[in-house]
């Protein structure tokens, strides 16, 4: 059993290594840009939170 757990942690860092550049080449794809780009302007696209009232300053 001792001298399995080198090679499974070796696997492990590979495997672990693969996912991550999978998701890296997931997110940066080019069927992703639009997604992404639509994502990106979300923060901007809410709406004021504090709007000014007219009626306040007529008086």
């Amino acid at each position: 059993m001792e001298n399995i757990v080198p090679y499974l942690s070796a696997t492990s860092t590979i495997l672990g290594l693969m996912f991550f550049v999978g998701i890296i080449w997931w997110a940066w794809s080019a069927n992703r840009q639009a997604a992404n780009q639509e994502s990106a302007n979300l923060p901007f696209d809410l709406p004021d939170e504090y709007k000014k009232d007219d009626k306040k300053d007529k008086s």
